[in-house]
C-alpha cells in the first residue's frame, strides 16, 4: 500500500473569510506535511443562524477569490450541497467513503476543542479524523487545553495534535460591522474578497446580524 494522502479540513462560514482563517490552514499545511486542505463553507450549522444578507454563493465566491493563488488550497462544496442541517460527522462519514485511503485533518480553533464533546457523535468524528487545534495554552472555559486535549484522548483515544499558528485577532463579526459602520478593512483580509464585498454592497446597514464565529 502507497503513502496515505494527507488532507485538511477547514470549515467555517467563512462570512466573510480573512487572513486568520488563511494563515490556520496554511499552517496546518506546512507543520504536518499535509498534500491539501479543503476550505469548506458550511450552510446550515445546528447552532446559529445565518446573516441573511449573504448567499451562499457569495461565501463561495468570497473563498474562490482568497484561495485562486494557492494551489494546495482546494474549495470543497461538500456541506454546501448537503441538505439539511450540517453536522461534522455527516461530512467526515461521505468523505472518507469518497476517499477510504486518505487520512483526515481536522482544523479547530482552541474553543472548538472544549465544546467539541457535545457534537454529534464526537467518538466517530475523533475516529475518522486527527484533530489539529490552534490556541493559546489556557485560552477558552474551565481547563487549561492541554488539558481538555488529553480528557479527550483519554476517553475517546483520539489523536489531537496543537498547531503553532500565530495569533491574529482577526474575526468575521469584526469584520463585517466594520463594512457596515464605514471603516477600513485593508489588510485584514485578500484585497479580492475587500473589492468583492464593496462591489456586491454586502454587509451594509439594515440586515440581521449574526454574533457568533465560524464552525462547529
Amino acid at each position: 500500500m502507497g503513502k496515505r494522502k494527507k488532507v485538511g479540513i477547514m470549515g467555517g462560514t467563512f462570512n466573510p473569510i480573512h487572513f486568520g482563517h488563511l494563515l490556520l490552514a496554511e499552517t496546518a499545511y506546512q507543520q504536518f506535511d499535509l498534500d491539501e486542505v479543503l476550505i469548506m463553507p458550511t450552510k446550515n450549522t445546528y447552532y446559529k443562524k445565518m446573516n441573511n444578507l449573504v448567499q451562499a454563493e457569495d461565501r463561495v465566491n468570497m473563498v474562490k477569490l482568497a484561495i485562486e493563488d494557492n494551489p494546495h488550497f482546494v474549495l470543497s462544496r461538500e456541506e454546501l450541497n448537503r441538505d439539511g442541517t450540517t453536522y461534522t460527522v455527516d461530512t467526515l462519514t461521505r468523505l472518507t467513503a469518497q476517499e477510504p485511503d486518505s487520512r483526515f485533518y481536522f482544523i479547530m480553533g482552541a474553543d472548538s476543542l472544549y465544546h467539541l464533546e457535545s457534537w454529534r457523535e464526537p467518538q466517530k468524528i475523533l475516529s475518522m479524523a486527527v484533530i489539529l487545534v490552534a490556541g493559546r495554552e489556557g485560552s477558552g472555559i474551565g481547563a487549561s487545553l492541554r488539558s481538555q486535549k488529553e480528557y479527550l484522548e483519554n476517553k475517546f483515544d483520539a489523536d489531537i495534535r496543537m498547531l503553532r499558528s500565530p495569533v491574529m485577532e482577526i474575526s468575521s463579526n469584526d469584520l463585517r460591522r466594520r463594512v457596515r459602520e464605514g471603516r477600513s478593512i485593508r489588510y485584514l483580509l485578500p484585497k479580492p474578497v475587500a473589492e468583492y464585498i464593496y462591489e456586491n454592497k454586502l454587509y451594509l446597514p439594515g440586515g440581521e446580524e449574526s454574533q457568533e464565529e465560524d464552525r462547529a
